[in-house]
């Protein structure tokens, strides 16, 4: 009998900005996803310190934050031995390809970006050029290693759409150069809003420090955060129920304990039934404690060894680099750029 042949995996990337302390949002919305695609994909998983760029930066800081978030990665289920877990900066085909692609994206395209309008009202004392060709970036990001699928917040399928335009207009001007990627939503967590103003995005630079729940909080710190999170005013006998347009901060808290605990969201609120927000608040709060406390005991383990974070690193840059430079070849060929001397 013949065998059969087994088809290659497809191939994951995603990455997440080292500009502050890792979120609960970031969390859910895209670490514990990725764990959950490591043994079905081909996956490589980045800390994206030049997108961190585009804000100043402590220097120290940035560096501390980029550690952190790799013993985050690791703790929380990323095994290197399965995951490509790098560095961004430490492959320079990111910034090389970045180059290429600005060239083959149009000045109206990155215009209509709604992050780049937010985080220009934001940082109105600091518009730079990286906040405007940003999508270009991530763009080289995806197409660098010809991914197949991005895991994404719902905030974020802008980005995967100009990156499929910029790869349809350069495999339509060159041929068949890039794979064309899709964007994958996960159903809860997607995107896990404040806690203390539940209509936007929980970040790590929000007002109120009360909103945004960090990895590395303690439990107490993480109950604190959620018996103070925005409920309404409601006062019916069951007001646990989901209606993300009339009650946001009902619904944010749904999403999370669904996420959080793995349980369907009609489960969720018929659990909660004929109870009031003095309950709700504190179940939600526990299930978060009990979900990221495996999570920060192993990273606080794992940043007491600077080498082998260091070594891990290191290795995921290596690989990245060998998968990076094989579409650098085809692309460099393909727009004229002479063969590479070496050196």
């Amino acid at each position: 009998m013949e065998n059969t042949p087994i088809a290659p995996k497809k191939r994951i990337f995603s990455a997440i900005k080292p500009t502050g302390d890792a979120t609960l949002g970031s969390y859910l919305g895209a670490i514990k996803n990725w764990v959950s695609l490591r043994d079905e994909y081909d996956c490589l998983y980045c800390i994206a310190d030049l997108h961190a760029l585009t804000v100043r930066n402590d220097p120290a800081t940035l560096r501390r934050r980029v550690l952190e978030q790799l013993a985050i990665y690791v703790a929380a289920g990323l095994d290197p031995e399965k995951c490509v877990l790098y560095v961004q900066s430490h492959v320079p085909a990111h910034a090389e390809l970045g180059w290429i692609l600005d060239c083959y994206t149009m000045f109206g395209e990155l215009s209509r970006m709604t992050q780049f309008k937010d985080k220009s009202r934001k940082n109105a004392d600091n518009v730079n050029a990286g906040l405007f060709t940003y999508p270009t970036l991530m763009a080289a990001d995806i197409l660098l290693y010809q991914a197949d699928l991005v895991p994404v917040g719902e905030d974020q399928t802008q980005h995967v759409e100009i990156c499929r335009d910029i790869a349809n207009r350069f495999n339509g001007a060159y041929g068949d150069t890039f794979t064309m990627p899709e964007a994958f939503v996960p159903k809860f967590g997607a995107r896990v809003m404040s806690l203390s103003n539940p209509t936007s995005k929980m970040s790590k630079s929000e007002e109120d420090a009360n909103g945004c729940v960090l990895v590395m909080d303690s439990p107490e710190e993480i109950m604190r955060k959620f018996k103070r999170a925005v409920t309404d005013s409601d006062t019916v006998a069951s007001p646990v129920y989901y209606d993300k347009e009339n009650k946001p901060g009902v619904a944010n808290l749904l999403s999370i304990y669904c996420a959080a605990t793995g349980c369907t969201m009609e489960s969720a609120v018929a659990e909660f039934e004929g109870k009031g927000y003095g309950a709700f608040k504190p179940r939600v709060g526990e299930a978060v404690v009990e979900m990221l406390r495996p999570v920060r005991e192993k990273a606080n383990e794992l940043l007491k060894d600077k080498d082998a974070l260091v070594s891990i690193y290191t290795d995921g840059a290596a690989k990245a680099a060998y998968l990076a430079e094989k579409t650098m070849r085809k692309v460099r060929r393909k727009v004229g750029l002479t063969e590479r001397p070496r050196y």
